[in-house]
């Protein structure tokens, strides 16, 4: 495995399901802990490590919020935003879809045009002195309700800033139906959006059929359920809708008992077209690196396999075709220089 692991540290990378507030490094919550001692979040590094064991996804819930009301300005906007970026750098990751929640922010008082604006500044710093392309998706946080909905899709439709490409759904699944979300899906659709919510993380097969047939996903954020459903499994299959798959969290927020029950292999040995992420890293103790080397483990991949895993992200990516051209090339020629 260690030659392995090496192969997969020099990997250029795709990645399609991270989010903003959850991939803070321990030194970055630390740090805006610090500015900000009202909050319960530990200022120590070394505490946080206690502070990221959840109970179970509610708690992890709760732990998550915590660190979103860190985020208070936008120049902590911009500098989550920006590190974040340089952490995915140090990995190869070339390309990353990025979750990004605005409404976490706006209601807690930054303004939506200086919101944006942070992001996108640091979007285009990082493109240019790091190497690393970040494009968007704003999410709705299912928990917070309809006026979430309402007003994310009013920031995504209205503010539409260039490095936005998709619109999504996070937040708890247990009572939080998803048909209701479906006329902020069309807008955002009609605006020229891609639809990609989770589903299935924490509930069972048919609220991944919600997300397809009423929010008329492109793409299933974790989907962990769908292996129990063969009917779903072959949609997915025949119609190529991908799933962004992280297994280190699904067993951080116990949504999956322990990594060798996890459904991957059933997912990959019925043709759906799987990706591998990292959610929320720090938070979990992990990074695409290492999902990666857990994957491998889970499939039994050699390098040329997990090469392959690579390029399952560009192609369920929204780079344009010549992007995908040109990072499914690197991979290629990175695997060859390997002599796999």
């Amino acid at each position: 495995m260690t030659d392995l692991t090496t192969f997969i540290a020099g990997l250029p990378k795709a990645e399609l399901h991270v989010h903003h507030v959850g991939s803070a490094s321990p030194r970055i919550v630390a740090e805006l802990a610090a500015r900000h001692p009202d909050s319960k979040v530990p200022a120590d590094p070394e505490a946080l490590a206690d502070y990221f064991v959840f109970r179970d996804f509610a708690h992890f819930i709760e732990v998550y919020l915590s660190v979103v009301d860190l985020i208070r300005d936008a120049d902590d906007v911009r500098l989550l935003t920006y590190e974040i970026a340089r952490d995915m750098a140090r990995q190869n990751i070339r390309y990353a879809e990025l979750t990004v929640t605005p409404y976490s922010s706006t209601r807690r008082g930054i303004p939506d045009v200086a919101f944006v604006e942070a992001i996108e500044d640091a979007r285009k710093a990082a493109e240019g002195e790091l190497g690393t392309v970040l494009r968007w998706c704003f999410d709705i946080p299912g928990e917070a309700g309809l006026k979430s909905a309402e007003e994310t899709a009013r920031i995504a439709c209205d503010l539409g800033p260039a490095g936005l490409v998709s619109f999504g759904l996070g937040g708890p699944e247990i009572g939080v139906p998803r048909p209701q979300f479906k006329p902020y899906f069309d807008r955002a659709i009609a605006a020229g959006l891609h639809s990609v919510p989770h589903a299935g993380e924490t509930t069972g097969p048919e609220t991944i059929w919600d997300a397809l047939t009423e929010l008329r996903a492109e793409r299933i954020g974790h989907g962990t359920s769908a292996t129990r459903d063969p009917k779903l499994l072959a949609h997915l299959a025949e119609h190529r809708i991908p799933l962004e798959v992280c297994p280190t969290s699904n067993i951080a927020t116990r949504a999956v008992a322990t990594l060798d029950e996890h459904p991957l292999r059933e997912m990959v040995e019925a043709g759906v077209l799987v990706t591998i992420n990292s959610d929320d890293p720090p938070m979990f103790g992990t990074d695409l690196n290492t999902e990666y080397a857990v994957a491998a483990r889970l499939l039994d991949l050699d390098a040329a396999g997990v090469a392959a895993l690579a390029k399952n992200a560009v192609e369920a990516s929204f780079l344009d075709p010549a992007g995908k051209a040109r990072l499914s090339a690197e991979i290629d020629a990175y695997t060859a220089a390997a002599g796999q």
